[in-house]
């Protein structure tokens, strides 16, 4: 058993610092919720690298436990009861997502706020298809998958009921570019020029947003989930923690800024979506159509949201590279980012140059 993970508080209180899980209090709540019999295993799942994701078998029985990182990180950030909050909300409007059995507040048993959610079955890609799915055919599938689940996730009303209250509909362009910029402001451990001049360059070309939607904020293709069997089949979108109302194109623009496509040089966002440089994957303007056909928007400020997308990634990843600095996680994709987030902040700096 690892540092993250320990059998009792007492193992955890002689640590240098805390775990991640404590299987006593995870198995009382699962007794609680009368979820399997017996010793629990946990065992990390998916490749995010924000909010800790646990797969929990117990028997037959599996679940899956969310909780925020190791701090330090900023206070806004890492929300799990909020982003719970949100799912139960999506799931009863009929969208793709676990459905949450536990919320915990209670920080005495893992030291943060957790949820447990439903496990469901399927894969996440991120470098390479399943075998079943690593077909050409298929690779365009999952691609038009992609799209369809996110044309329906933004045609959820939010005009009444509680998921209007989310958060102030009005001046997300703009709040976006406020709260991120105070985030570098906090968390950078070093100046990064080009991300300087992308800012100034998102403020001076900032669109006007004509429509207001569920955003998921952190649309990609390791974020969904497919089915084993052909056709390819989309069976969640995870990680909802960014989730807001806003405008719907920052969504698309962030699927496209990291769809990479065969022969670009590899950055960390790129990374992200290896899988998508392979035959039969379609082109980052071909999910633009596919999205304008789907659901009728005009996506001719499509640069603007991909180099927003961008930034605010550098920015993201900054704060999680500050952490690995401080030595509060030791996820081997962090070391990385010390030459990785210049790497985004010189793409996104060469996408303002495009021709629009």
């Amino acid at each position: 058993m690892s540092g993250d993970v320990v059998r009792s508080p007492a193992e955890a209180a002689d640590l240098a610092q805390p775990p991640l899980i404590v299987l006593d209090p995870v198995e009382a709540l699962l007794d609680e919720l009368a979820i399997g019999a017996g010793p629990v295993t946990a065992t990390p799942l998916g490749d995010g690298h924000s909010n800790v994701t646990y797969l929990l078998q117990r028997g037959p029985d599996r679940v899956v436990l969310r909780r925020p990182p190791r701090p330090p990180y900023a206070e806004s950030a890492h929300d799990v009861l909020r982003e719970a909050r949100l799912l139960e909300l999506l799931h009863a409007a009929g969208l793709r997502v676990p459905r949450v059995l536990s919320k915990v507040d209670d920080t005495n048993q893992l030291g943060v706020p957790f949820v447990v959610m439903e496990h469901v079955a399927g894969h996440a890609i991120s470098r390479t298809a399943p075998p079943e799915l690593d077909k050409p055919a298929q690779h365009t599938r999952i691609a038009l998958e992609l799209i369809d689940a996110l044309a329906e996730l933004h045609a959820v009303d939010v005009s009444t009921g509680p998921l209007a209250q989310t958060v102030k509909p009005s001046g997300y362009l703009k709040r976006q570019l406020r709260r991120f910029s105070g985030i570098w402001n906090e968390i950078a451990t070093r100046p990064i020029p080009d991300l300087d001049t992308v800012t100034a360059w998102l403020t001076e070309h900032r669109p006007q947003t004509t429509e207001t939607t569920l955003v998921h904020g952190d649309y990609r293709l390791g974020n969904v989930l497919f089915g084993p069997d052909q056709p390819a089949r989309l069976t969640a979108i995870l990680d909802w923690e960014m989730a807001t109302l806003g405008d719907p194109l920052a969504d698309l623009g962030y699927l496209c800024a990291t769809w990479a496509q065969p022969d670009e040089p590899e950055n960390p966002m790129l990374a992200l979506s290896a899988a998508t440089r392979s035959w039969g994957f379609p082109t980052r303007a071909q999910l633009r159509e596919r999205y304008a056909r789907r659901t009728g928007r005009n996506t001719d400020d499509h640069r603007w949201y991909e180099v927003l997308a961008l930034w605010k990634a550098a920015i993201f990843l900054e704060a999680s590279y500050r952490r690995y600095l401080a030595g509060n996680t030791s996820d081997p994709y962090f070391v990385t980012l010390r030459d990785g987030i210049p790497a985004i902040a010189a793409d996104a700096l060469a996408r303002t140059r495009e021709a629009a």
